[in-house]
């Protein structure tokens, strides 16, 4: 699927409720969290991260964190014991991640919020971001990465599915009676989840939305080229993109970049 439709999910609305997008994020790092979704790219984040000299995530849009301990711990075990992620979002969910620190050695949390497109210099580490860089209109994206080039810090953009009509499909029936069955037992446990899951179901209607949405949102691999190379015109960086698979099936997009230079 080449279609890319710039529609809009409820999640990044200002005027959005917090508990129901709270709702949502809690769900998707569950499930990020469960299906180790993002396992076949540590691979990939590990040879930039030594490629720069970096030891640093500094992930961009962390949301809820799904999948970033998971993503940490598989870095540590192979080869980069001191490595670590600090999580940042134009949202931040200090609570949520606060609980995710207490059980991943190595993580921490910047409690202000971080726009991607004009990170402070303050704020070291190579660049990742998971799961969210399909919510950027094609602007907004090139100033990510372009930032991410003028600062000369090394980037990584990491989407959990393939652009697929299945893909499509699997958001839009599965995971949604996945999403009623798992609820109980995401943790830590929320009334108010309950609440807007199974009294009042906005959680799971909303996800429905967003979902698919994501999906037709998702930016292709030549795509996410067309985007570097705009953002990086004088070429200072070396950018990589494609698509790994679990063995399981299920894709993994990505974007890598990094300075030139620390290429060799």
């Amino acid at each position: 699927m080449k279609l890319r439709l710039q529609l809009f999910e409820f999640e990044d609305l200002s005027w959005f409720p917090a508990v129901i997008r709270s709702g949502m994020m809690d769900y998707l790092r569950f499930m990020i969290s469960a299906l180790a979704t993002y396992q076949p790219i540590v691979p990939l984040l590990r040879a930039a991260l030594l490629r720069t000299g970096q030891q640093r995530v500094l992930e961009l849009g962390a949301g809820a964190g799904g999948g970033t301990a998971g993503v940490l711990r598989s870095l540590q075990a192979t080869g980069l014991p001191a490595a670590r992620v600090t999580l940042t979002d134009l949202y931040p969910q200090p609570a949520t991640w606060q609980a995710l620190q207490a059980h991943t050695p190595g993580l921490d949390y910047e409690p202000g919020s971080v726009d991607a497109t004009a990170v402070s210099a303050t704020l070291p580490g190579f660049r990742a971001i998971f799961s969210a860089f399909h919510h950027f209109a094609p602007p907004a994206a090139e100033a990510i990465l372009a930032d991410a080039v003028r600062q000369r810090a090394g980037i990584g953009v990491f989407e959990g599915a393939g652009k697929h009509w299945a893909e499509l499909l699997l958001a839009c029936t599965v995971l949604p009676v996945a999403q009623l069955l798992i609820t109980p037992f995401i943790r830590p446990f929320r009334l108010s989840r309950l609440f807007f899951t199974y009294v009042v179901p906005l959680i799971p209607l909303f996800t429905i939305w967003d979902g698919c949405v994501s999906i037709l949102r998702l930016y292709p691999p030549e795509q996410l080229l067309a985007l570097a190379h705009r953002a990086d015109p004088a070429g200072t960086f070396h950018w990589r993109a494609g698509v790994v698979r679990h063995w399981w099936g299920p894709q993994v997009t990505y974007l890598v970049g990094v300075p030139a230079e620390t290429t060799g």
